[in-house]
């Protein structure tokens, strides 16, 4: 089985494959404070809630966007899993051709995301990954990856709104019925969510426009793509896992690498 790990600025997604099958995923949060112990009693805890053996897991492979953690990280999988992990990078083989100004700055989390969409979904398409930021990653008719659009993620919306004003408080992200409402936290979710309804709208127009492909596919996904599943006819597809399928494409292409002794 494979082990994988896409570490993002939020949340740790952990997921396992048994060959191209996701048979479990779990997530937990980004603690950059935690030694390789904590992350190491975390990762087997939550593999023997699953009934997963550890000496079933042959290979280990990680995204991330946060560096500062890796050290810790990666020695928590030699101790507790006893792989050598492949962490996505340069010199990975990831089968992407990236058309960009410069490919050494795509984040491996948008690498995974592109390995995948373009193997399940097919080019030209449009991933939209709602995560600590929105990132829309654009893939024309080649299968090539060329362009990016960076906003920040709902989470971060919110939580500016609280902070920077005094008087509004902390609220849950979702939609409420209408947009027009008359207390603080309606309000607040409103227009939170409604304004991103739009602003995602717009995006994925303007990319659609501007690429000449007015029947381009967009794929959803992230921690934040449930908020609007439903929500916006613009988004074809919702697959809340694509990185970590991302992953495990990457990781079939680099066999030899991250395997258990």
């Amino acid at each position: 089985m494979l082990l994988v790990f896409d570490i993002g600025n939020t949340q740790i997604k952990m997921g396992v494959f048994k060959g191209e099958q996701l048979i479990n995923s779990w997530r937990m949060t980004t603690a950059t404070q935690k030694t390789t112990d904590e992350y190491g009693s975390t990762i087997g805890m939550m593999l023997q809630m699953a009934h997963i053996d550890i000496e079933q897991i042959h290979s280990v492979v990680i995204s991330s966007v946060v560096p500062h953690i890796m050290h810790y990280f990666c020695n928590a999988v030699r101790r507790y899993i006893g792989c050598e992990p492949l962490v996505i990078g340069p010199g990975i083989k990831t089968g992407i051709a990236i058309k960009t100004e410069n490919p050494k700055e795509v984040g491996a989390d948008l690498i995974a995301d592109v390995a995948a969409a373009c193997k399940l979904y097919g080019s030209p398409c449009l991933v939209v990954d709602f995560g600590t930021a929105t990132k829309f990653e654009v893939i024309n008719e080649k299968g090539e990856f060329i362009a990016a659009v960076f906003s920040p993620g709902i989470g971060i919306a919110a939580d500016a709104l609280c902070s920077r004003a005094a008087q509004l408080p902390m609220i849950e992200i979702k939609k409420p019925e209408r947009i027009l409402n008359s207390n603080t936290t309606l309000c607040m979710q409103a227009g939170l969510v409604y304004g991103y309804i739009g602003q995602v709208k717009y995006i994925v127009e303007q990319i659609k426009k501007e690429m000449g492909l007015p029947d381009m596919q967009v794929v959803a996904t992230g921690g934040f793509s449930k908020v609007f599943d439903g929500e916006l006819s613009c988004i074809d597809v919702y697959d809340s896992n694509l990185t970590l399928k991302g992953l495990q494409i990457i990781a079939s292409r680099n066999k030899k690498s991250g395997e258990r002794p």
